[in-house]
């Protein structure tokens, strides 16, 4: 008789773990679901060529964008983004030498304000010191410029899937 309770309780137990492992499997499939949409990302550098060889980078995979001169621009297209779910950015691609607010300074403004929105910097710095701030300020990566079309893209889908799962 006990053999048979001990039994029961070994499935019920295995029951439990297998509906708990189909249950993470759905999970990995409604994010893997919202990640293979192509990603919006909003793209601010100084530099217009830059900018412009950015955003083809990103289109030509797929990506839609929005872009901005500046920090305190990409800030204010941020603000209006967040009453439109449709025009939120997945991703931002900020480069980190800018006028007005540099690309720190968006990241100490979006940690302050909590955002989930993963940033991915860009810099012609060789400075070792400014990128480790950016990524204690929570970059979820940092390029050095020149870098190839496909860095960006690979860094701008992995930022993404990072801030899927925060989200």
């Amino acid at each position: 008789m006990q053999s048979q309770r001990a039994n029961s309780a070994v499935d019920r137990m295995a029951a439990c773990m297998a509906w708990r492992r189909s249950l993470a499997y759905a999970r990995r499939l409604m994010v893997s679901a919202t990640t293979s949409a192509p990603p919006r990302v909003l793209v601010a550098d100084d530099d217009a060529d830059m900018r412009a060889a950015v955003i083809a980078a990103l289109r030509d995979d797929g990506c839609s964008t929005l872009e901005a001169a500046d920090g305190e621009a990409l800030l204010e297209l941020l603000r209006q983004a967040l009453d439109d779910p449709d025009r939120r950015p997945d991703v931002l691609v900020v480069d980190i030498k800018m006028p007005r607010l540099s690309g720190i300074g968006v990241l100490e403004v979006l940690k302050r304000a909590h955002s989930k929105v993963p940033v991915v910097m860009v810099t012609g710095l060789s400075d070792e010191f400014v990128q480790t701030i950016a990524r204690r300020l929570g970059a979820a990566d940092v390029l050095r410029k020149p870098f190839a079309p496909g860095e960006l893209v690979a860094a701008v889908r992995k930022a993404r899937t990072v801030g899927d799962l925060r989200r």
